[in-house]
């Protein structure tokens, strides 16, 4: 058999984490070093691998009840490896240190079972109840893969050189930056968008770090029921309704 797709075959490496292409990737499981992973985010895998929904404390019970926030994860185990994807998303690894990074749970594909999670929200310079956006501080060290819709942006923030990013399309962010929403609203109420331009609440930061943006505003259907059609998720459509503060995030 003949073909060009034998031109998409395994990437050979070593490593733990390996990018088979823009939009998969590939994780060693070496029997003691388990990954967490998005449910229903395997797309193959080879070896001994067993795959179990992980257990959520009742403080993250609590928190993703009360914030919408947090990630449903399965616990992939044994020794294998084990291929990632979702819907077609751009897939990046990043290293995580002691600092900690934040990011919204929905561009989460897995991450070391060694690192810790927990939600923080983020404060609406208006101090409205309920315009705030509520994220998820990954803390420790360990790699965590990220999506996005398309190939991202990352931003660097300076003392002297602050940015403004949408809050839909923020991925994710630096320890140590300060973080606040805002909408430079030309209307008199600020829960209205900004007049008929299609702009709303964004994400101020100012300090020292990155910024991670992808260009796109709209979440894909992460939990869309089979056969019911694609309904998509905005980011401050789904986590608008919560706000109270926030101080922390990625290096």
């Amino acid at each position: 058999m003949q073909s060009p797709l034998f031109n998409y075959g395994e990437q050979q490496s070593q490593d733990r984490y390996v990018m088979q292409n823009p939009q998969l990737l590939r994780v060693a499981l070496n029997g003691q070093d388990d990954i967490l992973a998005r449910k229903g985010a395997m797309v193959a895998y080879q070896g001994l691998v067993d795959f179990d929904g992980e257990y959520q404390t009742p403080n993250q019970r609590r928190a993703r009840a009360r914030t919408g926030e947090g990630l449903d994860l399965m616990r992939c185990s044994g020794q294998g490896t084990v291929y990632f994807a979702n819907l077609a998303q751009y897939v990046h690894v990043v290293d995580v240190d002691q600092e900690g990074m934040t990011v919204d749970s929905a561009y989460v594909l897995a991450l070391d079972s060694t690192l810790h999670t927990e939600v923080i929200a983020v404060d609406s310079q208006y101090g409205i109840s309920g315009s705030g956006k509520y994220q998820l501080n990954i803390s420790g060290r360990g790699k965590v893969a990220l999506m996005t819709s398309g190939q991202p942006l990352m931003m660097l923030v300076t003392p002297d050189k602050y940015v403004n990013v949408d809050a839909d399309a923020i991925v994710a962010w630096s320890t140590g930056l300060r973080v606040q929403m805002q909408s430079q609203t030309v209307n008199t109420s600020v829960m209205r968008r900004r007049g008929n331009t299609g702009e709303g609440w964004e994400l101020s930061f100012l300090g020292q770090g990155y910024a991670l943006v992808q260009p796109s505003e709209v979440m894909p259907p992460q939990n869309a029921a089979v056969g019911q059609g694609v309904a998509a998720q905005f980011g401050m459509g789904q986590h608008g309704s919560h706000g109270q503060n926030q101080n922390n995030a990625w290096n």
